[in-house]
């Protein structure tokens, strides 16, 4: 299960284009929605909210208060928005959740360990294909990631499907169970062509035509 964060949100009055002047202040614009709740306008200190979002990602608990109202309420990111040319944030989303409800995610696939079939091959690496597993749970048995034992490829031909990850108790997979998460690959060598052989071979003979006739005349 993961670890709810909490963050304090403060009610939002700018709206439209005004809320530049709340991002050259430092302040993020945030949206909450949710089933059952009324839509509000938002806020928070940039470096705060990027602190807490850096430990949540989009699969973890925050516990949100908001100033001038009572209680708290469970939700999740949904939504990062971006600045194309500064790379800042920009706008951020929450939805709010019931615990008594189960909602869906994308989950962190995590390699752990070290794969025998490594050292059974030349040029051989492992490859992981599935990064994220989409899961559907009650949000607070939403796990933060996945953790997956590389000791499963022993040999060559070995993969690790869905199937291999051990799901914490009520949370169910919506992938394919037979999707690939990690595979070994082994690098090829590309053969050198004939002609590129021929060359070097005439050119090595040249040179070594060329070295004899230069002992020759000094020689002489």
């Amino acid at each position: 299960m993961a670890d709810t964060l909490t963050l304090t949100l403060e009610p939002r009055t700018l709206l439209g284009k005004k809320v530049k002047s709340l991002r050259k202040a430092g302040i993020v614009p945030v949206h909450l929605y949710g089933q059952g709740i009324e839509s509000q306008a938002l806020q928070c200190d940039k470096k705060t909210l990027l602190r807490v979002l850096t430990q949540a990602g989009m699969n973890t608990p925050i516990s949100v208060t908001i100033n001038g109202q009572d209680g708290q309420q469970l939700t999740f990111v949904r939504e990062i928005q971006w600045d194309p040319v500064r790379g800042e944030m920009f706008h951020v989303d929450f939805l709010h959740v019931d615990v008594s409800n189960e909602i869906t995610a994308s989950v962190p696939i995590t390699l752990t360990g070290d794969a025998p079939a490594v050292r059974l091959v030349v040029g051989g690496t492992v490859v992981q294909l599935l990064r994220e597993l989409e899961v559907r749970a009650l949000p607070l048995d939403m796990p933060s990631e996945l953790t997956v034992d590389l000791g499963k490829i022993a040999e060559p031909d070995d993969v690790i499907r869905v199937s291999d990850i051990s799901l914490p108790a009520n949370v169910a997979s919506l992938a394919d169970l037979e999707e690939v998460i990690a595979r070994l690959e082994i690098a090829r060598v590309e053969p050198v062509a004939e002609e590129a052989v021929e060359e070097v071979e005439g050119a090595v003979a040249e040179e070594g035509a060329a070295e004899q006739e230069a002992s020759s005349e000094e020689k002489s």
